[in-house]
């Protein structure tokens, strides 16, 4: 008997789904080294973007929207949060005040809870829109990850930022899709985050955190929009 999916999926699922089983190994890896689990959340998020490049070129299917966002609650929902827990415990056990401990943990949930819930109403109100509402849960796993390569591994900041951005990702705050270029610039930082080690693997981590807490904070106000780009074009050319 040949699989269900045979016939069914495209190119572009395939890249999802791997993109899902380095959720998994991204989790497993944050139980033994962290530094580890947060490269595979990196590639993780590389993959992301590959799966919309190969539907592009090579066709999408139906199951793809739901795919992507399954795949997504394992790498940069899931993978993130027990990143932070795992540091929590490496840190703070066994010696920890239990609520202490408890809140190091419950924000994590917390962050898992509000990925669910960002990626749920994405994908039913935003999936075919160049703008979305929310911090994308790419981008907070990738600030997470990043933070970690670059040295930033005290148990509170962690977990200060983990609850900011589980906040984030359900406000109503806008954010617009990346331009091809600028994406490009972020892979190529984001593939030498993962690739180099030492100092200069840290120097391309703060790059890359560098980045990406650039676009968080400025690109809901700032980052052009298509249609502010046409409307730019059409005034500076006089056009109506």
């Amino acid at each position: 008997m040949q699989p269900r999916f045979v016939g069914r999926l495209g190119a572009a699922d395939a890249v999802t789904v791997a993109n899902a089983a380095l959720g998994f190994l991204a989790t497993a890896a944050a139980l033994i080294d962290v530094t580890l689990a947060a490269r595979l959340i990196l590639v993780g998020a590389i993959t992301d973007a590959l799966d919309g490049i190969v539907a592009r070129r090579r066709g999408s299917t139906p199951a793809g929207v739901y795919l992507d966002s399954l795949a997504d609650v394992a790498s940069f929902g899931v993978a993130p949060a027990v990143l932070v827990v795992a540091v929590v415990f490496e840190q703070w056990m066994p010696n920890g005040e239990p609520a202490v401990v408890g809140v190091g943990v419950c924000l994590p949930a917390l962050f898992v809870a509000m990925a669910v819930t960002r990626l749920g109403m994405y994908t039913a109100y935003d999936y075919d829109s160049a703008e979305t509402q929310g911090v994308q849960t790419t981008l907070a796993a990738t600030i997470l990850a990043a933070a970690v390569l670059a040295g930033f591994t005290a148990v509170w900041q962690l977990i200060g930022l983990v609850g900011v951005l589980a906040v984030l990702m359900v406000t109503q705050i806008t954010y617009p899709d990346l331009h091809p270029q600028d994406a490009l610039i972020m892979g190529v930082v984001q593939g030498l985050a993962i690739l180099t080690s030492g100092y200069y693997g840290r120097v391309f981590a703060f790059a890359l955190l560098f980045l990406a807490v650039a676009y968080l904070v400025f690109a809901p106000r700032f980052y052009w929009r298509d249609h502010l780009d046409s409307d730019f074009l059409q005034s500076s050319f006089g056009e109506e």
